[in-house]
């Protein structure tokens, strides 16, 4: 199994002592905490986009470029893109500009988003979500996949002989899909035969599966190979502990904090509190061994390569510890349980051939 650590850059009133880092001081906390990931031996550190109170993640973009001025080795992804409200144009410059300054790390996770906020910041409406995201990602794979584009749609201005700057580093630049609440997302990773991530975050494991074993099922319509799926999964938040009591105890002010925000309210968590959610959904909260059968048991579910975790709304001593204790507990046990070859070399892409359904 191969991780990534990602955050939102949710910057809230800590749970205990009430301090909350200025603007600049978490950005500078989201880096450093990016370059610990390396130094620590996770594959890849993910920033997700979002536009409005808490998080301070509009930028992925910017942010990860920061990211990748300290960093070496370590993948970079988008968790998520959301590609459903942004011009293309715009997005295949700037993600392309990513890719050489980071060397060819790129990975973009494209959604709709789960921030209803977002919609009328870029004047669409909830209602077109989909139809926007399918119509926005077509419009992106031309523009990296070839130049002298001309094209017509609804969301956006037609474009008439238009190559954007620069072209791409990677050939292609590898794209996952972000998959969280509806078929839709699976059936258009489907249908370009490419991966896709879980957001596995807010609900009992039966929903995500439901969702993953579809975009299973459409691979094999599209006449791609479901063996050859490559699937990544979230995992809600981390706190590892000696024991399941310490655990609940020293992560419950955090957990009562984040399910009071509006963000989280908007989620509607089916979980009662955070024992619910410990025994039923996706949280990582107790000692190590419980924790990496909870992630086994999800991959029994999931089939998936990658497991994201995150460590935001914590103070950062916590933030390296539980980054600490999980390289150092969990992630062996993991890494030798379910092997994995991805990102061992060139990101793998399931083979495309749309025109034989008339796509």
């Amino acid at each position: 199994m191969k991780f990534v650590l990602f955050s939102l850059l949710m910057n809230v009133p800590n749970a205990i002592t009430g301090e909350t880092l200025t603007t600049q001081q978490k950005f500078q906390n989201i880096i450093a905490q990016a370059v610990l990931a390396e130094e620590l031996g996770f594959e890849a550190y993910g920033v997700g986009e979002r536009h409005g109170t808490p998080f301070l993640s509009s930028s992925p973009p910017v942010i990860l470029s920061a990211i990748a001025a300290r960093t070496s080795r370590i993948r970079l992804l988008t968790t998520v893109t959301v590609l459903s409200v942004l011009d293309p144009v715009r997005v295949a410059e700037d993600y392309a500009t990513l890719d050489h300054l980071s060397e060819g790390r790129l990975e973009m996770i494209i959604g709709k988003g789960n921030d209803p906020r977002h919609y009328p910041l870029f004047g669409i409406s909830e209602d077109e979500q989909w139809d926007s995201l399918a119509e926005r990602y077509a419009l992106l794979k031309r523009l990296w996949n070839e130049e002298n584009v001309t094209w017509k749609g609804k969301y956006r201005t037609p474009l008439d002989n238009v190559t954007t700057q620069p072209r791409p580093f990677q050939q292609p630049i590898p794209i996952w899909h972000g998959s969280a609440s509806s078929t839709l997302s699976t059936e258009l990773a489907a249908k370009y035969g490419e991966p896709i991530f879980s957001s596995n975050s807010f609900h009992p494991q039966a929903k995500y599966k439901a969702l993953i074993d579809h975009y299973r099922e459409r691979l094999s319509y599209y006449g791609h190979d479901p063996k050859n799926a490559i699937v990544g999964s979230g995992a809600s938040s981390l706190y590892l502990a000696n024991t399941p009591e310490e655990a609940i105890k020293r992560f419950r002010p955090y957990y009562n904090a984040f399910h009071a925000t509006d963000a989280a309210q908007h989620n509607q968590s089916p979980f009662k509190d955070l024992e619910d959610n410990i025994e039923n959904g996706p949280i990582l909260v107790g000692n190590a061994e419980q924790v990496i059968e909870k992630i086994l048991n999800y991959h029994r579910a999931y089939g998936n390569q990658v497991l994201c975790i995150s460590v935001d709304g914590l103070n950062e001593a916590e933030q390296h510890e539980q980054l600490h204790r999980f390289v150092n507990d969990v992630m062996p046990v993991l890494r030798k349980e379910i092997p994995s070859s991805l990102w061992e070399s060139k990101p793998k892409i399931l083979h495309v051939n749309l025109l034989s359904r008339g796509v």
